[in-house]
């Protein structure tokens, strides 16, 4: 082996310890969180799985066949499909504008309190679930497919802006300082050195909360905000079950097709 062989070796940093008292505390304590959720809860594991239940829940699931196929609740459930499209769609794209813009800050570009109280917004945008945002935009906005929309956008910004942020902070340097270093402002080495090198994942992160958003549109109309969740929540409560069965498949075509384009898409850019 040689000197320089050697001295590498030598320079490598030490191997993590398996064990420490802080992994242990913590693992010992995610078991007993486990543990003690089981206990507090009192589950009817048994009721769940008895011959009684199995009856009752195929007797329910059979009120759904078959499903209901009149030509005028098909064009509307078309229509509520690409309400819902519409919605998770307008919803991303809003969400991924206000994300990058909030981004910026959050990556510490403009120093650490712009840092710190961008982050803190995006995490109480992103903690409040798309249900309790539209709770809130139907209050201010009335029924209808906008406040699902907004709300689908208020989440997600939270969401994105954050993944945005630690993809700009993870971003190589090197592109950015050689362009400041020869004469570019700041916005130009920003936007041909360290977006360019970082768009590409920040579009796949975009396509798979749209992923995501065309399932919460599909529910947030359950609380009144248009598309297929409301279709669904209206048949249901008056317990025609052949035409929420309509509703349902066509809730699943439309998840499994947004899914395969949005797979095929992040798949074309990352390669």
């Amino acid at each position: 082996m040689s000197t320089h062989d050697t001295h590498n070796n030598n320079d490598m940093p030490a191997a993590p310890a398996l064990f420490s008292p802080l992994k242990l505390a913590l693992s010992v304590g995610i078991t007993l969180l486990v543990i003690a959720s089981f206990v507090s809860l009192n589950m009817e594991w048994r009721a769940l799985f008895s011959d009684d239940a199995a009856g009752k829940t195929w007797e329910f699931l059979q009120g759904f066949a078959p499903p209901d196929i009149n030509p005028a609740l098909l064009s509307k459930t078309a229509f509520a499909s690409f309400e819902t499209l519409a919605m998770s769609a307008l919803g991303t794209l809003i969400a991924a504008m206000l994300g990058l813009f909030l981004a910026l800050p959050a990556s510490g570009r403009f120093g650490k309190t712009a840092k710190s109280s961008t982050r803190l917004f995006l995490n109480v945008a992103r903690a409040i679930p798309e249900l309790v945002w539209a709770s809130i935009m139907l209050i201010a906005a009335g029924l209808g497919p906008f406040a699902g929309t907004i709300a689908l956008a208020a989440h997600t910004t939270g969401v994105l802006g954050r993944l945005f942020a630690e993809v700009l902070e993870n971003a190589a340097p090197q592109a950015e300082s050689t362009l400041r270093l020869n004469g570019a402002s700041a916005i130009n080495a920003f936007l041909y050195a360290t977006l360019p090198q970082s768009l590409p994942q920040m579009l796949s992160y975009t396509l798979y909360r749209w992923e995501n958003n065309i399932r919460a549109a599909a529910i947030l109309g359950v609380v009144g905000a248009g598309g297929l969740g409301q279709m669904l929540k209206y048949h249901l409560s008056l317990f025609q079950m052949q035409t929420a069965a309509t509703v349902i498949i066509a809730m699943l075509i439309l998840v499994a097709m947004v899914d395969a384009l949005s797979f095929a898409t992040r798949r074309w850019l990352m390669h």
